[in-house]
Parts: structure tokens; C-alpha cells; sequence
């Protein structure tokens, strides 16, 4: 029944069926055919797949985040990049990077940051004489920064599926990984750049006439603050804190820059609600077939053959992550994790590896599928926002995946980049 459910699972995804569906189509179908429990076991792990109130956090995040695109303030983060960064060589490439990080910190999702403030600096750069795959490379692998630092949606499912972690603490894990993603972006950007003759940007503004009439911005950057600040202080929980982020944009948007009008939040919240039902949809789904390979077994039979490879702690971990990394080119980023997380960090955590060491090696090996094909779904938005064929780009992107397989080496190596800060703000024991 095992082999039953691989192929059944793969030739939906070969039939190019949503993922959700394949997923629960071939748990449906195997549950069925083994006559494991009665069907009704279907509708009940839909329902407690989701039956969880960390989960909360995540319609909030993303409607947080349409909120703040809503409001313009996309539009004032990125004048302040390229404020910032934009004169230099390849100065829009470190503004898109830049960018990336500053959304990181409002949205926690890589979708989001490619389909938004995406399509306007590749249009920017294209402008500024930057070859167009190239400027749709640097946008897709900047764009995986967003689940890394937080708030992240993919680091609140992976609390859910391994209790040895907090949502908390994976957000403190990844604000070092996610820095380092940006600046190995950076110098990649800057040496290719170089090469290129790629320059700056549109001429920055003295500092007193930007600020005068840009400074609404600040508020905007201080949103990531409050949410680390506020969960690291005890005063909202990562839950309370999606909620809090969400009063926020709506008090920037309406009392600070003035952009957002009341007019604008029906549709807003329209599509919050469509991009919540699909995460949703594929966490219920996923629940499915997790609970399918555990009543068949699986996961201990691959934990007991991980075990018996006999490998160090480090080889066990390059191991499991050069396999994350193989999963991550067909399967999408939050099936694998509920997927895959069970099975595996036991067998992490009974080599001696450290919870959040392990935690950010999966989120960033697994988000770097994002930008690799065939199943890499940034790829698919830029293709679509930039209006480039999917080939050009993948073949621009090749350097900067390179970027992030040197910061994934970095992690797996060294473990105080992923445990340090979680530890100096008492997050471990």
C-alpha cells in the first residue's frame, strides 16, 4: 500500500493536479483500498488538520500584508531601497534585495513578496538597462528571504507539526539566516554587476527633501519590531501578535500615509479570504496523507533506515538535507513540511541535532525549492508578473541559488547562526 500511495501521489502530480488534491485523492483512494478505517476518518483529519488555534495566525498575517500593499506602503519601502542603496554599482539589485528583507518583516510569505513588490522594481530595473531575466532572477531569490524572517507562515505549520520548537523561537532562529540569504544575494548582485556594467538607479534625493516627503515609512519598518518585540517581551503571544499586526497596518494605512481607504477593504479582505482557503485547503489535505503514511507505517520505517546508515550528526544532516533539497523540486513548501517533519525530525532529534538548527535547515531547504523547477511556485509568479518565459530565468538564476546553497552549507555547519540568538534571549534551555 505504500508503493500504492507514492504512485498515486505522483501521477497527480505529474497530471499537474493541484497539490492539495493530489494529496488527498491518494489518501482518500489507499484508505479505501486497505480498508485501514472507515472513510468518515477522511472528514474528520480535514477538520483537525486545521483545528488549531496557532493557525489563526496566518489569515492575519496575510491580511496584515494586504493591508500595508493596500495602503501604498509597498510603494514608500521600496523609494526608501532605492533611497538608500540605488546609486551604487548594481544599486537596484541591492534595492530589490533590500526590499525583500524590509517585506520579509510585514508579509512571511515569498508569494506575496514576488507577486507584489516584485513586478514593480523588475520594471524599474528593466528601465535602468538590466536584462530582463536577470532582474527576474534577483526578484525570485529574494523573494524566499520573506519565510525566513519573520513572521513567517511556514515557521508557525512547522511549530505545529514538531512540539520541540516555538513560534517564538523559530522567528528569533531565522532573523541570522535570513540576513545572511541577503547579503550573500548582495555580493552575488554586486560581482555579476560589475561584470555587466549594471549601475545605479534613478538620482537619489537630498536626505531632508526625501525624508519630508517620505517619512511615513518608518512606522512601516517598525512593524517587525513590534511583533518580536511584543512575543520576546511576554506582552501577545505569535497568535495575539498576528492580530496586533494587522491593527497596525490598518492604523498606518488610514492615520499615517493616508493611502488606505475604507473603500479598498472589501476587496482586501477577499483576497485574504482566497489565499487563506488555499493554504488552508492544503494543510487539511496534507493532514490526510500524513495521517495515511503514519498508519502505514512509513515514517518509522525511514526513520529506522536513517538510523541504521550509522552516520555522524553532521553526515546524518547533509544527508537529510540533500534529500529535503531533491523533495523541494516536486513537492510545494507547506505539504512537504507537514509532510516530511514528522518523520524526520525525530530521527534529528535522536542523533543529537538541535531543534532549531534542524528547523531552519528544512524551512530554508525547502524554500529554496521555491525558486527551482519544475514545481518552484515563485518561479511560476515571476514568470507571470514579469512576463519573461521560465527557461531565461532559470538560467539567470543559477548564481544566486548558488548563494543560498553557501548560506544553507553555513547553517548545517555552523549551528549558533540558527541557535544563537534563540538562546542569548532565553529561548532555549
Amino acid at each position: 500500500m505504500s508503493t500504492l500511495l507514492a504512485i498515486l501521489f505522483g501521477a497527480g502530480l505529474l497530471a499537474s493536479l493541484p497539490i492539495a488534491l493530489a494529496m488527498g485523492l491518494a489518501g482518500a483512494v489507499v484508505l479505501v483500498a486497505a480498508d485501514i478505517a472507515s472513510p468518515l476518518i477522511i472528514a474528520q483529519r480535514l477538520f483537525s488538520g486545521i483545528d488549531s488555534f496557532p493557525l489563526m495566525a496566518i489569515p492575519f498575517f496575510i491580511l496584515a500584508a494586504e493591508l500595508m500593499s493596500g495602503g501604498g506602503i509597498t510603494d514608500l519601502l521600496l523609494r526608501f531601497a532605492v533611497q538608500a542603496i540605488g546609486r551604487v554599482k548594481g544599486g537596484l539589485g541591492h534595492a530589490n534585495i533590500l526590499m525583500s528583507i524590509f517585506f520579509a518583516g510585514i508579509s512571511g510569505s515569498a508569494l506575496a513578496d514576488a507577486a507584489g513588490p516584485g513586478s514593480i522594481i523588475i520594471r524599474m530595473m528593466r528601465q535602468a538597462g538590466y536584462a530582463a531575466p536577470y532582474a527576474a532572477a534577483v526578484t525570485a531569490s529574494s523573494a524566499i528571504i520573506a519565510p525566513i524572517i519573520p513572521p513567517s507562515i511556514i515557521m508557525v505549520i512547522y511549530a505545529l507539526t514538531d512540539n520541540s520548537v516555538s513560534v517564538g523561537a523559530l522567528f528569533m532562529a531565522g532573523i541570522v539566516p535570513g540576513l545572511l540569504m541577503g547579503l550573500a544575494l548582495a555580493v552575488v548582485n554586486h560581482l555579476i554587476a560589475a561584470r555587466r556594467g549594471y549601475g545605479g538607479g534613478q538620482a537619489r534625493q537630498p536626505w531632508g527633501a526625501y525624508l519630508r516627503q517620505d517619512w511615513s515609512v518608518f512606522p512601516a519598518l517598525l512593524l517587525p519590531f513590534i511583533i518580536l518585540g511584543g512575543i520576546h517581551g511576554g506582552v501577545f503571544t505569535p497568535t495575539e501578535a498576528s492580530a496586533v499586526a494587522v491593527f497596525y497596518a490598518l492604523f498606518v494605512g488610514l492615520a499615517v500615509t493616508r493611502t488606505l481607504r475604507l473603500a479598498m477593504l472589501p476587496a482586501i479582505l477577499v483576497r485574504t479570504a482566497l489565499m487563506t482557503s488555499a493554504v488552508l485547503l492544503i494543510i487539511s489535505m496534507a493532514s490526510v496523507f500524513a495521517w495515511m503514511l503514519t498508519s502505514l507505517q512509513i515514517p518509522q520505517d525511514i526513520s529506522r533506515f536513517l538510523l541504521s546508515l550509522g552516520l555522524p550528526r553532521l553526515g546524518l544532516l547533509v544527508a537529510i538535507a540533500l534529500f529535503l533539497l531533491l523533495c523541494g523540486l516536486v513537492i510545494d513548501t507547506l505539504p512537504a513540511v507537514i509532510i516530511l517533519v514528522p518523520i524526520l525530525a525525530p530521527v534529528a532529534t535522536s542523533a543529537g541535532i538541535d531543534p532549531l538548527q534542524f528547523a531552519m535547515v528544512v524551512i530554508l531547504n525547502l524554500t529554496i525549492g521555491m525558486i527551482t523547477p519544475p514545481v518552484g511556485g515563485v518561479l511560476f509568479v515571476i514568470t507571470v508578473v514579469a512576463r519573461i518565459p521560465m527557461g531565461q530565468i532559470v538560467r539567470a538564476i543559477g548564481p544566486f541559488l548558488a548563494a543560498h546553497l553557501v548560506v544553507l552549507a553555513a547553517i548545517i555547519l555552523v549551528p549558533g547562526l540558527s541557535n544563537g540568538l534563540p538562546g542569548l534571549l532565553g529561548y532555549t534551555r
